[in-house]
């Protein structure tokens, strides 16, 4: 029996190694991508829109910055060299990225890249779009000499949420004292034309924004440790009972005799009806352990 049974696994687990040899790994071919269209992303949120998504050129680099991709490997990355030969319309950019990564990452096919980069490069978008009117209206906030309350706010609350700040989601400044370091940075960056009693107000409000945003995201966490906790009791309580009148077991016997037993453990069998029992047994000890 056991040799049978090897002798029909192996055929298969062969099957699943060529298969999986197969496949695409989606965060190699993320991974090679970015290589080409998320340059300085971490300063720069954008980067996947402005290098591969949208814009008539590619963006320069700063003299006193490096070009650094995420993710940068020889194995899933393309390298300086090979960049230089990227096309510096943004578009083009992409389509000669997918070429490139398409070779180099096996097993990958162009929806592969549709159904995994296109949203991130519409993402990039997005956060592009939002982060140049953001910009946009704090330089027409910075050239005023005298701001409201709510102006100096607005502006603070940009710098804020930069990413080498608190970032959008506050995560850099969970504690008071990080949101502190942070807070006078911006204060200072931004405090032309603002008068110094509106910072105390600002600082209250923003600090109750970053907490309440905090409980609403811990909310949610509880919420879904509830449904699995939830889900767990009414699973608990299901095997429980089916000990209890060892239904699993009895059904366990019944598929047996079935389909195993040549009599299908009819009266007359009693020791075929035993067999099962015994077959099934591993029901009690499971119950036992519960």
């Amino acid at each position: 029996m056991k040799a049978q049974t090897l002798f029909l696994l192996v055929p298969m687990f062969l099957g699943s190694v060529a298969a999986n040899a197969a496949t695409c790994s989606r965060m190699n071919l993320t991974k090679c991508l970015d290589s080409v269209c998320a340059i300085n992303i971490g300063a720069n949120p954008g980067a996947r829109c402005q290098y591969c998504g949208a814009g008539d050129s590619v963006p320069e680099t700063p003299k006193n910055m490096p070009m650094v991709s995420v993710g940068k490997s020889s194995s899933t990355s393309l390298s300086d060299k090979e960049l230089k030969n990227a096309p510096k319309v943004p578009g083009e950019r992409y389509v000669w990225a997918q070429t490139q990564c398409l070779k180099k990452i096996a097993g990958c096919t162009p929806d592969d890249i549709e159904d995994t980069y296109d949203k991130l490069i519409d993402q990039s978008c997005t956060a592009a779009g939002i982060s140049i009117q953001r910009d946009n209206a704090v330089a027409k906030l910075n050239n005023l000499q005298n701001k409201t309350m709510a102006q100096c706010q607005t502006a603070v609350q940009a710098c804020l949420v930069k990413p080498n700040r608190c970032g959008p989601d506050y995560k850099k400044c969970a504690t008071d004292a990080d949101f502190d370091q942070s807070f006078a940075a911006c204060s200072v960056e931004e405090a032309a034309g603002c008068d110094n009693e509106f910072f105390a107000d600002i600082r209250t409000q923003m600090i109750a924004d970053r907490d309440e945003m905090f409980a609403a995201a811990d909310a949610v966490f509880e919420s879904i440790i509830a449904a699995y906790q939830t889900a767990r009791q009414s699973k608990l309580e299901s095997v429980t009972k089916a000990c209890a009148d060892n239904t699993n077991r009895d059904k366990c016997v019944d598929h047996v005799c079935a389909t195993n037993m040549p009599n299908k453990c009819a009266t007359d069998f009693p020791g075929e009806k035993a067999s099962a029992i015994l077959w099934c047994k591993y029901y009690i000890l499971a119950c036992e352990r519960l």
